[in-house]
């Protein structure tokens, strides 16, 4: 009977835990509409070549570097023309997928890595944590930037590449920060309880450390995925990055600076995109900071209550 009181009630704290966590979002109004363009974002990069790839590759040259605000053409020219007369409003929505793409890919391997990488050498400590340590130091003495043009230029520049490439030049940000906090949590009290009751090292990491760390994590990864996002797009500008016909907003940017005199519109809208969705990814890793902190909770659901 317990058990199936205890199964009954966990949705039910689930769900209050989801609406305390939105009352708090609420609270933080620059944290609530960058979610709102965030889900936005997601939306285009889900949907967006669903509905829109075969417009974006359509080329009109009578809607060559067509101006924005024109509605002659319809709607989606609403942002202008490129220079082969394709839509920049239906180019910006498909170019969310690849962008989201690499910057999510890139961002889910270094952390999945750094942070195993980190649990282990924080929690092992010795030899283990030397050699893991010595190993994000050689990933670190190489500028992350200058890493990914010296093997992309080597490589076939494609979206694998272009994530893998990306995720190593992460990998230590999340291993420092795991290793970190790891060394901290394991002299805790709750810790050494459960190394007292004969628990396993996998389980007190999985069970006990893992739990304590994983909001520092998700925070460190909101931040990190803005970089990537600018990493990827300064790529794409110089060339290197995703190829035609395949485009990102990096890639736009890049087609759009030799027209920066005459149509200025080609690079402008890309560029806000890239700046518009960063902005947004820095207030709610701010808001994260504050929201996942026991100690600093208080400061949003006190203007949760007022709000209310």
């Amino acid at each position: 009977m317990s058990t199936t009181t205890t199964q009954a009630t966990m949705p039910q704290q689930e769900a209050g835990l989801m609406r305390r966590y939105l009352k708090m979002l609420w609270a933080d109004k620059f944290a609530f509409c960058a979610a709102l363009f965030l889900i936005l974002i997601i939306l285009c990069a889900i949907f967006g070549p669903m509905l829109l790839e075969g417009v974006a590759a359509k080329q009109n040259l009578r809607a060559r570097n067509a101006a924005p605000f024109t509605f002659d053409r319809g709607f989606l020219y609403i942002l202008g023309g490129d220079a082969l007369g394709r839509p920049l409003l239906a180019r910006i929505v498909v170019a969310a997928q690849n962008t989201m793409a690499v910057s999510a890919g890139a961002v889910a391997g270094s952390m999945i890595i750094g942070s195993t990488l980190g649990l282990i050498a924080g929690y092992r400590g010795r030899w283990h944590s030397e050699v893991i340590m010595r190993l994000a130091d050689v990933i670190m003495s190489f500028p992350s930037l200058l890493l990914a043009v010296t093997v992309l230029y080597v490589l076939e520049p494609s979206i694998g590449n272009l994530i893998l490439v990306l995720a190593i030049t992460r990998i230590p940000i999340y291993l420092r920060t795991t290793r970190a906090e790891v060394m901290e949590v394991r002299q805790r009290m709750f810790v050494q309880a459960a190394q007292v009751m004969g628990a396993s090292n996998l389980r007190i990491v999985v069970r006990h450390i893992l739990p304590v760390v994983l909001p520092t994590l998700l925070t460190v990864a909101t931040l990190d995925f803005a970089f990537v996002m600018l990493a990827e797009s300064a790529l794409s500008f110089l060339g290197i990055g995703i190829q035609p016909p395949e485009i990102t907003w990096g890639l736009m940017v890049s087609q759009g600076r030799q027209y920066l005199t005459t149509a200025w519109w080609l690079a402008f809208w890309p560029g806000l995109a890239i700046i518009l969705t960063t902005m947004s990814l820095n207030l709610l890793s701010s808001w994260m900071r504050i929201a996942l902190n026991p100690t600093q909770r208080w400061r949003l659901e006190i203007g949760s209550k007022s709000n209310g």
